[in-house]
């Protein structure tokens, strides 16, 4: 949206100013291979360790404990062996063949790769393509490659956060001033986290709505008189298996001009005719301005993930403190997310 365009430009100016307008620098490798055509052909042992598990004894007592219950030294045996239903590894992608043999092909060319940050020397032609992949699938300009989706999240939040101080006289901005932002009463803590340190840092002022509950969203919207509106949800809420309701909140983004953000880690790669997430479910790709993602889930591997605009991408690995301060993800990881997004293509 224009108004956040500028917003952002204003920002990274003022970055660029100061001198803290921060780019990565990729590391020249040869290009991964061509991920493995080798097919999914049905469970195998591997498949079953990830679902079929046996529980430390000590931690079997602790649990029944914590329940009040007690229970025999055979009936501790019987517990042991369970049957995992609370796994993220939806697609079970992290134990396709393809998958591992990409990660163990990066592994014996380059061990876990180049240790340290992404703007140090942790970002290679792996993260890049990447990031180019996912950014595609995803129909935005690009892609920020996290080490994890809860710093995805807070990298976003204290990004956004920082646009008020940066853009204000002073360091610490008036309340008409700072940034606005409305939570769902349900989003994931490292969202929430997020919004309560840059409302700490006196950048942000935090309103929090009741679970996908628009009149309320509405009404708050239209009491706030602050001009940088932003609206956070998740798209698909994991304790509860309901999803944002994304129509509505399009709607009202057309009529406020809010900038809009939307946490799809349950979505990426298992929802949508090509994986995109809930976005391209609902079919509005084009109206959701920023969309934070996990590798850990539906791409069964490691990592978080910011969609974005190419200027987004700039503030937030120049501000982003948990990204900008955090070693970059290892290459065995990355390339199986690489061959993870070439299977989804392959085995729709």
């Amino acid at each position: 949206m224009a108004q956040w365009d500028t917003l952002v430009d204003g920002a990274l100016a003022s970055l660029a100013a100061r001198r803290l307008l921060f780019n990565t620098r990729l590391i020249a490798l040869a290009p991964p291979p061509a991920p493995s055509e080798t097919r999914f052909t049905g469970p195998g042992p591997w498949d079953r360790a990830t679902v079929e598990i046996q529980v430390d004894r000590t931690s079997i007592r602790q649990w029944l404990a914590a329940n009040g219950e007690v229970s025999s030294q055979e009936e501790d045996e019987a517990n042991r062996e369970l049957i995992l239903f609370s796994g993220n590894d939806y697609t079970c992608l992290s134990s396709h063949p393809a998958v591992r043999e990409a990660a163990v092909k990066a592994a014996q060319e380059y061990g876990m790769g180049l240790r340290g940050s992404s703007l140090i020397c942790g970002y290679t032609t792996y993260h890049k393509l990447v990031e180019e992949s996912l950014a595609e699938l995803q129909k935005k300009e690009d892609c920020l490659l996290c080490p994890t989706g809860f710093s995805a999240n807070t990298a976003l939040m204290t990004a956004l956060g920082s646009i008020s101080s940066l853009l204000a006289a002073r360091r610490k901005p008036p309340r008409d001033q700072r940034i606005a932002i409305f939570s769902d009463a349900l989003n994931h803590a490292s969202t929430i986290d997020g919004i309560r340190l840059v409302e700490r840092q006196h950048q942000a002022v935090a309103f929090v709505y009741k679970h996908c509950d628009m009149s309320h969203l509405d009404f708050l919207l239209s009491s706030c008189s602050m001009k940088k509106k932003v609206v956070v949800t998740y798209s698909l809420f994991s304790m509860d298996g309901d999803f944002a309701p994304l129509p509505q909140l399009v709607k009202l983004r057309n009529k406020y001009g809010f900038l809009l953000v939307l946490d799809d880690a349950h979505g990426t790669l298992l929802c949508g005719e090509n994986g995109g997430g809930i976005p391209e479910l609902f079919g509005c790709e084009d109206d959701i301005d920023i969309c934070v993602g996990s590798l850990s889930k539906g791409v069964g591997c490691q990592g978080g993930i910011v969609v974005s605009s190419t200027r987004w991408k700039r503030l937030i690995l120049s501000r982003g403190r948990s990204f900008i301060f955090s070693t970059a993800l290892p290459l065995p990881v990355v390339a199986s997310v690489h061959a993870a997004i070439h299977v989804s293509k392959k085995e729709r």
